[in-house]
């Protein structure tokens, strides 16, 4: 919705999703390293707030520059909350002993996230079709300013003493160390959290496949529904990369037929991209073993971003098929038995 009544080319819609990427290039590790050194809840209070800005840029600057702005403060905020959402769910869980949860407990987030877009989009059809895009943006300042609130009452486990005297850039060289024996886990994350830049299209994608900008919202709710039916059920197959694969055929496929009714196929993919993305994840946070926990996870972005710049050139040069076939060669690489 963001970009449907936009008048932006694909283009410049392009460009200022690589705006975005590349602010959290610069900022992702160094966020990261906040988020270890000092608190990760106070990082997830300062990620709402930024949200919340960029938003605000949107409604009042419905312009090239005025998106430029705000997807510069948006990239902010997501580095603030990657890494550090996982570190504090990791950690609260380990200190309890029950580290081994992370997984189910993972898959569970992202599915009540993927399962809240529904009624998100229901909401948004309502206040685009009452108020237009101002109405919807405002609202949407609201709602990130709300999650700030409830981030504040997120638990935060004390963390080792030793971590008391570090400083940030201790921690951060901390962090950057770990990444390095760990580094085929931290590439597959790399990897695979790049293709979820392509969710950013879908509303142009199936605007392409005409359906009427004012049902767009609702015409691709069934999306996210798989998407969450795929993070509940990761974890459970032996093997991860011939499920990316397939899901790079069926994307292919519904590029193809380029028809309402490939939707369908399009919630499919993203079922199947959500369940190994689980998995990814998981197998990442199971293997870091020192405190600098977010430091590490943001390596990982860090790698998703440079790859998210290939999802946006490809999106100009072939849009979705383009896409398909870049992520059968994710699954090649990340092919494990």
């Amino acid at each position: 919705m963001l970009f449907a009544d936009s008048g932006l080319s694909d283009a410049s819609i392009s460009v200022l999703l690589a705006v975005w990427s590349l602010t959290a290039v610069v900022f992702e590790v160094p966020s990261g390293a906040i988020a270890d050194r000092f608190s990760r809840r106070s990082c997830l209070v300062a990620s709402g707030l930024l949200h919340a800005a960029a938003y605000a840029s949107w409604v009042l600057f419905p312009s090239f520059w005025g998106f430029a702005a705000g997807f510069v403060l948006w990239g902010l905020g997501g580095t603030l909350t990657s890494g550090a959402f996982e570190a504090l769910l990791y950690d609260g869980l380990a200190v309890n002993g029950d580290a081994e949860l992370y997984g189910r407990l993972n898959a569970r987030v992202d599915t009540i996230t993927l399962v809240a877009q529904v009624p998100v989009a229901v909401l948004a059809t309502f206040l685009f079709s009452v108020g237009g895009y101002d109405l919807a943006g405002w609202v949407s300042v609201a709602m990130c300013l709300v999650s700030s609130v409830i981030a504040l009452r997120f638990p935060e486990p004390p963390r080792g003493s030793s971590e008391d005297h570090a400083g940030y850039l201790d921690t951060l060289r901390t962090g950057l160390r770990e990444a390095v024996p760990i580094k085929r886990a931290v590439l597959a994350v790399a990897l695979v959290y790049a293709i979820d830049a392509f969710e950013e299209y879908f509303t142009l994608l199936v605007q392409d496949w005409h359906v009427p900008t004012v049902w767009v919202p609702l015409a691709t709710t069934g999306v996210p529904l798989l998407g969450a039916a795929g993070a509940a059920l990761g974890g459970r197959l032996r093997f991860r990369g011939w499920v990316l694969f397939a899901s790079g055929l069926v994307l292919i496929a519904a590029a193809v037929l380029a028809v309402p009714a490939a939707i369908v196929l399009l919630g499919l993919f993203y079922g199947l991209y959500r369940f190994v993305l689980v998995q990814v994840e998981t197998e990442l946070q199971h293997r870091i073993e020192s405190e600098a926990r977010a430091t590490v996870t943001s390596v990982a972005a860090i790698g998703s971003e440079f790859v998210a710049f290939a999802i946006y050139g490809l999106w100009v040069l072939g849009a979705a098929f383009a896409v398909g076939v870049l992520v059968l060669v994710v699954a090649l690489v990340i092919w494990r038995r």
